[in-house]
């Protein structure tokens, strides 16, 4: 860092011109970044404005269910029949529709299993792995066994065979007479499949030890697909990594299940009279009014059920029901322990049953945490947006990581040792998913997006509202994304693994930092170094709020955020969302400048300790003795006026001078002067090539420091390299670009300046015997450092 003096008149002529002309240095770089997103977004229409919100045609189809299914514990298989009322609520004649058959993901010949990809590990697979590597199905799947819908019927309203075609996970039903706008049908669906091992979303775990299965029935259903203004009918295939689009309507549901079964599921029990004892009911009731989850089946019940003293228990069915839903889940064991409570989370003092069923194994994690998170989880995401609308949440513990949401019902893992201990990372995981999950009502289940096209939408956004709700659970929680600094490795990952967030969810590789962590550090940027939290925190709660039971679309969502905050972030959408540029700042340079006052007691006492400590520097370097020996120093009839003669005394001429001086000045120019203020100009380059923030810390002379932060506009001139003047009172010795890790810059080292060197951490090992045979256990963690396809890692 240099220093220069500048002549005042020179300084300000300087910037005076500097502030009106137009960036046409041979520096300036042309670019298109803060040009507005245009053409890339839909033309507005009278269903969806320019400004983000329904347009007054807005419209959207819906469906109402009645279904009854019965679950087969013995042979693991559902069989089902469902009477569907179908609304055509567009604008438009429908000659077919279409229906998603999602259990079709794992029949052999499926789109998925021949498009999965592999190779052989020449150092050895197991059986299991060789054949779904051989069959393109998962290694849980029975190969004995067929999986997918087989569909027995497909009927109009009287009965009559309808003509359908399938096409891998979609059906395609055609209908007798067009459909038109306005009108509904009416048809039947019958049909049955064996169901899997859990495979993430649905399925059952089997316990070997007391020979019992929990059962996560979903995408269960023949379900329609959606037809909208956007994309006609959403008929894309399900290879098992993009989740679903779906369309609301009510839903009455009967589940037959093992008499000895508890039963959960989306919407509200309209039988508990029927299917629970009188024992049960009384501590439901009890629940209405505690503060605490009350059991409503104990441990010792539950684990006295899962030993089936009662061979042929008999059927009981639960019949559910749920309005204004968009899908329908259950769960269903005999190992379940259920606790619940009523919780007033909302100032409206309207009540909602939080509720948790989890076999013995997920104890004493799950009695103790998992019901209160739920009450916890609708409390912040509904500060944030808008309250529940629902009568209830539940949380299911499933297997032992990940977790899957479904409307007013979740899945959720986190499961402690069989002895009940437990770590950190488990306790804190387990909080961390059922928060997730049971936030997903909030975004997609009631803002219903297509997560199939913009997985984005819902991981993302829910993602970023489940990092502030484990804040508010534990101010220190081990957050797993949120924070700039824990999507940096993601973001300087090798271009070829990298795909923008606008990419559809089933050609992403790294889904996990791509759909829930980039996009969640997108928004937490935005609310805290971009917008600022009030008014980010107005845009998305309209948002929330204007597309609550509608289905928006990303350009919704961005013009939204824009309408409603008075922010133009179109340069930022550009950036995160349709790029893969990461964010990487470097400060390059800091030249150092001060006015020259001309003040003679000030510039020559100056230069008096500049040429004081230049002797002193020389002095360090000559010997001493040959300074005494020098000519004038022996002979005292060689020195004059020059030898004894002051050179920094200010006389009377140099004070008239000044004084001269200071009658040319404006008040304003002369308070300049006196504050002896400092010029800094910094050099910095945008080598990542998002343009963000450009956010300074000054660390001063004295051991203070002070921040600026100047707004992402400041490259818009050129997106490559900027120069900044900062002036300060004091002297600053340490500069530092995005000191608090605000902007999720990739290489801190070049953020410094001067530089501050960063050691490279290595540990030393004992060392080994030559001999020793390797870990083979140890050897499995070569592909560390690989992007986890696993959106919930």
């Amino acid at each position: 860092m240099k220093k220069a003096l500048l002549p005042l008149l020179l300084l300000l002529v300087s910037l005076s011109i500097k502030a009106q002309q137009l960036p046409t240095s041979p520096n300036y770089q042309a670019n298109d970044r803060f040009e507005q997103l245009g053409t890339v977004l839909p033309t507005p229409n009278t269903y969806r404005t320019a400004s983000g919100a329904p347009g007054k045609e807005y419209w959207q189809q819906r469906a109402d269910y009645d279904i009854k299914a019965e679950l087969d514990d013995d042979n693991r298989r559902i069989t089902g029949t469902e009477t569907i009322t179908f609304y055509n609520n567009s604008p438009d004649d429908l000659k077919y529709i279409w229906m998603q058959l999602d259990q079709n993901l794992f029949k052999k010949d499926g789109i998925a299993a021949l498009s999965r990809t592999g190779t052989v590990n020449e150092k050895g697979m197991s059986t299991a792995q060789l054949a779904a590597l051989n069959t393109g199905r998962g290694s849980s799947l029975d190969p004995k066994v067929e999986y997918g819908y087989n569909i027995l019927s497909v009927k109009d309203k009287a009965g009559k065979a309808l003509p359908h075609t399938i096409n891998g996970t979609m059906m395609r039903i055609d209908l007798p007479v067009v459909l038109k706008p306005g009108m509904p049908y009416v048809f039947s669906v019958d049909w049955n499949y064996n169901i899997t091992e859990y495979y993430g979303r649905s399925g059952y775990e089997f316990f070997a030890k007391d020979g019992n299965a929990n059962y996560f029935i979903a995408h269960w259903f023949p379900r329609m697909a959606p037809y909208d203004d956007v994309n006609g009918w959403n008929h894309k295939q399900f290879l098992g990594q993009g989740e679903f689009a779906l369309i609301f309507g009510n839903y009455k549901v009967a589940i037959t299940v093992p008499a000895d079964h508890v039963v959960a599921a989306s919407g509200e029990c309209q039988n508990y009279a029927q299917v629970l004892t009188a024992t049960q009911k009384q501590r439901l009731k009890q629940a209405e009014t505690s503060k605490t989850p009350v059991m409503i089946v104990t441990q010792a019940e539950a684990e006295k059920a899962e030993k089936r003293e009662n061979k042929n228990p008999g059927k009981k069915t639960w019949i559910y029901k749920a309005d204004n839903v968009r899908d329908f889940a259950f769960a269903s064991s005999r190992k379940f322990i259920w606790d619940a409570m009523q919780s007033d989370v909302y100032k409206s003092g309207r009540k909602i049953w939080c509720m948790s069923v989890y076999p013995k194994e997920g104890n004493p994690l799950w009695e103790q945490y998992s019901t209160r998170a739920v009450a916890h989880t609708l409390k912040s995401y509904g500060a944030r947006t808008f309250e529940y609308p629902y009568p209830v949440a539940i949380s299911c513990h499933s297997v032992a990581g990940g977790g899957m949401e479904y409307p007013m019902i979740s899945f959720n893992g986190g499961r402690p040792e069989e002895d009940g201990t437990y770590t950190e990372a488990v306790k804190y995981g387990m909080i961390g998913v059922i928060i997730h999950e049971v936030g997903h009502n909030f975004f997609p289940m009631i803002v219903n997006s297509d997560e199939r096209q913009w997985a984005w939408m819902d991981e993302g956004l829910n993602t970023f509202c489940q990092y502030l709700a484990e804040k508010e659970w534990d101010y220190n929680f081990p957050t797993r994304r949120g924070e700039p600094n824990q999507i940096t490795e993601y973001m300087s990952s090798d271009k070829s693994v990298l795909s923008p967030i606008m990419a559809s969810a089933e050609n992403v590789i790294g889904l996990g930092p791509n759909a829930y962590g980039k996009p969640a550090t997108a928004l937490n940027i935005l609310r805290e170094t971009v917008m600022g939290r009030e008014l980010f925190d107005h845009a998305f709660k309209e948002y929330a709020t204007r597309w609550r039971f509608k289905s928006p679309t990303p350009a919704d969502f961005f013009r939204t955020m824009e309408d409603a905050s008075g922010v133009d972030l179109d340069w930022f959408w550009k950036g995160w969302f349709y790029g893969t540029e990461p964010v990487d700042q470097d400060l390059v340079s800091v030249d150092w400048f001060s006015i020259d006052t001309q003040n003679p007691a000030i510039e020559k006492e100056i230069a008096r300790k500049e040429d004081a400590r230049k002797k002193m520097t020389m002095s360090k370097i000559q010997d001493a003795k040959t300074k005494g020996e020098t000519v004038v120093a022996q002979d005292s009839t060689m020195a004059d006026f020059y030898n004894r003669y002051d050179p920094f005394k200010v006389t009377d001429a140099d004070k008239q001078k000044y004084e001269q001086y200071l009658s040319t000045l404006s008040e304003s120019e002369r308070q300049l002067i006196q504050e002896n203020t400092n010029f800094y100009t910094l050099s910095v380059k945008n080598k990542g090539g998002v343009p963000m923030p450009v956010i300074v810390k000054m660390g001063f002379e004295d051991g203070t420091d002070s921040v600026a932060v100047f707004p992402a506009e400041i490259w818009r001139f050129n997106d490559a390299q900027i120069n900044k003047v900062i002036s300060t009172k004091k002297k600053v010795v340490q500069w530092t670009l995005d000191p608090y890790q605000q902007i999720a810059d990739i290489d801190t080292e070049n953020n410094s300046f001067p530089r501050i060197a960063q050691p490279t951490r290595f540990q030393i090992f004992k060392q080994q015997q030559q001999k020793k045979a390797p870990n083979p256990m140890q050897m499995q963690g070569a592909g560390a450092g690989k992007i986890s396809t696993d959106p919930k890692n």
